[in-house]
């Protein structure tokens, strides 16, 4: 005869991770924040789109359990894949991961799709209770996607940006696509499309790093990103921004294109200058169809994102 495990209590809430460093800008976003245990902010009701969360749990458990042992053997019960956020008991959570079946958490290989494995999380809120949920937003350990890097190509670390979104949501540019880079200058992002076969034009001022604009397939046009006149490009598969600007400033280059009903996707960062701007934030996220989300990858800046759009007005 078996012991009986504990049973799984409902709490009613999710779990929302917040990016390191960004826990304010998500208490401030979530607004109803029930609980705290480090970056782990619990609020009541089911999963709501959240900016500055890395990772979201959903239908969040709360476990009792009597050993470390246990509390494995709670957890396998539910489903097989886990991984610990550990603001604190540290040994016991690795105690208690290396009763668990071992999950791989190795660099992705850009261009490789991301896991598919569903991926619970859990955390010790002390000795005897676990939090946890099997169902999470990120298939990533804690939603973090970190890549086998090239530190010797790209001219800046922004590519991996581009990575992470096109990993993220499972699309990407490639041969026949025209896209625009606005910003372009060192390169980064145009060497990103360019690799993928896409042809891009580079727009900015200042030049682009020579080794990139050789690129083939890569056009450079020297010129403000905001003097652009749309009808000269003309319709374009993928719009791209890594502009360092105010958000108000990008909404009102992005609405311009969108009313030219020339592009069909757009991806552009959306730079935050001081303190974060919620409203900004908001307008973005207003945008039928648009989804505004902080990447792994991003710094005090969220990614905006728009596809599969109409071509034509």
């Amino acid at each position: 005869m078996t012991d009986a495990l504990p049973t799984p209590e409902p709490t009613g809430l999710t779990g929302y991770l917040a990016a390191e460093g960004f826990e304010a800008d998500l208490r401030a976003e979530l607004g109803d924040v029930t609980q705290e245990h480090g970056r782990l902010m619990l609020a009541p009701g089911p999963a709501r789109p959240m900016a500055w969360a890395q990772n979201v749990w959903h239908d969040v458990v709360r476990i009792p359990i009597a050993s470390i042992g246990e509390g494995a053997k709670a957890l396998r019960a539910i489903q097989r894949n886990w991984w610990p956020y550990a603001p604190g008991l540290h040994r016991r959570t690795s105690l208690m991961v290396e009763k668990l079946p071992k999950v791989s958490a190795k660099p992705q290989v850009f261009g490789q799709p991301a896991p598919t494995a569903p991926l619970g999380s859990f955390t010790l809120l002390d000795e005897y209770t676990l939090l946890a949920a099997a169902r999470c937003d990120s298939p990533f350990a804690n939603g973090e996607c970190h890549f086998v890097e090239d530190k010797v190509t790209p001219p800046n670390r922004a590519y991996l940006k581009l990575w992470d979104v096109f990993t993220r949501l499972g699309v990407a540019p490639g041969k026949g696509d025209l896209c625009l880079d606005m910003g372009a200058c060192p390169g980064g992002w145009s060497w990103v499309i360019a690799s993928l076969g896409a042809t891009v034009i580079s727009v900015d001022k200042a030049p682009l790093e020579p080794r990139i604009a050789a690129m083939p397939g890569v056009t450079m046009r020297q010129e403000s990103a905001f003097g652009l006149d749309p009808l000269s490009v003309g319709p374009v598969d993928w719009f791209f921004s890594d502009i360092i600007c105010y958000p108000e400033r990008l909404l009102n280059l992005v609405e311009r294109w969108r009313a030219t009903g020339l592009v069909r996707n757009f991806v552009c960062t959306i730079k935050l200058q001081g303190e974060t701007d919620l409203a900004a934030q908001a307008a973005f996220a207003a945008i039928p169809g648009s989804q505004v989300f902080h990447l792994f990858h991003n710094k005090h800046e969220l990614t905006w994102v728009l596809l599969d759009q109409p071509l034509g007005v």
